[in-house]
């Protein structure tokens, strides 16, 4: 069940473009990885660059379009390899 979940969220957050591409984040490899346990997701992202100006709207998107995924109650967004990484990730996942 977990896997389908992964697989929906996957589906979910692959619609959000990357503003300066406008090609999928998921296509783009900026979604490393996404985890299932239960009715948490946890999803990893690294922007290209790491001062990427976007990666604030693109993990704020991520996540509500993970916590629209029917079983999903909430979606943990970590961003990795971003000069200001640790403030984005605690402004998004409060």
């Amino acid at each position: 069940m977990s896997e389908d979940l992964v697989n929906d969220i996957k589906d979910a957050v692959s619609v959000i473009n990357d503003p300066h591409m406008g090609v999928s984040i998921v296509e783009m490899g900026i979604v490393q990885n996404i985890t299932v346990d239960g009715d948490q997701a946890e999803i990893i992202i690294k922007p290209t660059n790491p001062g990427c100006m976007s990666i604030t709207r693109i993990a704020a998107d991520a996540k509500i379009k993970a916590e629209s995924v029917e079983g999903i109650d909430n979606a943990k967004i970590i961003v990795e390899g971003h000069a200001m990484a640790d403030s984005i990730n605690e402004m998004i996942n409060r």
